[in-house]
């Protein structure tokens, strides 16, 4: 027999998992979100909402909803390691991200000796409200959380199970104070622009966005119709619409976006 034929077929790559956090009044957000990642991704991917609803209806999150919590994933978001079983590596992403760049290049960033990554900002808001009214809130390490790679098999994180999510404080659980600083990876910003705080240098290619986050609202409210980079939203929820369309798949929701 030939070595190429005795030779053993490769495996095939698993897809990459990606759990995006899901609020009903941001439905568009998230398919935009989700749209985006597929269309420029050049690895497979499995990507999966965080509805709350569905948590509650399963046990797995119990949590009263408190006054400062602005979206239905502010924190379920930490169920993430728990609903990859605790194995290899996810990402969490705000459903209020437009990727304007390939996945792949975040991935290979990963490094196995952090229990997370992410963009470390220095982000302290001017603006007391966000969003469609939502209480804006203060608090060290504000948006480490928003996009974070788990290494979902790291022991530190075995402690975020749905007793401790629905349980624990706030700032236990957005300061990642399970983990020591030395166990928490750093990408670059691009990965997790923050509209309005962070800056785009044209003579500066380290500073394109990779990712735009629409962390205070996007053109799918009202008010923020008009924001930095909302045209880049609008043209991709109107290549998303036209795909639908031509799909021929609904799936029960009007491809029409209120107040754009």
């Amino acid at each position: 027999m030939s070595a190429a034929r005795s030779a053993v077929a490769p495996e095939p790559e698993q897809p990459f998992r990606i759990f995006i956090g899901y609020d009903p009044r941001e439905h568009f957000a998230y398919e935009v979100c989700r749209h985006s990642l597929l269309k420029h991704s050049s690895i497979p991917l499995e990507i999966r909402p965080i509805r709350q609803s569905e948590l509650r209806s399963a046990n797995l999150y119990w949590r009263e909803r408190g006054p400062t919590e602005s979206t239905e994933f502010s924190f379920t978001r930490f169920l993430t390691p728990y609903l990859a079983d605790f194995t290899g590596w996810a990402l969490f992403i705000d459903c209020d991200f437009l990727y304007l760049s390939d996945v792949k290049n975040l991935v290979s960033l990963i490094d196995s000796k952090y229990a997370v990554m992410c963009v470390k900002h220095d982000y302290t808001p001017k603006e007391t409200t966000k969003m469609d009214g939502a209480v804006q809130t203060l608090y060290p390490r504000k948006n480490w959380s928003s996009m974070v790679l788990y290494n979902c098999e790291h022991p530190k994180n075995r402690i975020l199970t749905p007793e401790t999510v629905s349980t624990q404080t706030g700032a236990f659980l957005h300061r990642f104070t399970w983990l020591d600083d030395e166990e928490i990876g750093e990408v670059p910003f691009v990965w997790n622009f923050l509209v309005g705080h962070n800056v785009y240098d044209l003579k500066d290619e380290k500073t394109k966005p990779c990712v735009i986050h629409y962390t205070l609202g996007g053109p799918w409210f009202e008010k923020y119709k008009d924001c930095e980079f909302a045209d880049l939203w609008l043209k991709e929820l109107e290549e998303f619409e036209k795909e639908k369309e031509t799909e021929g798949k609904k799936d029960g929701v009007i491809c029409s976006t209120p107040g754009v």
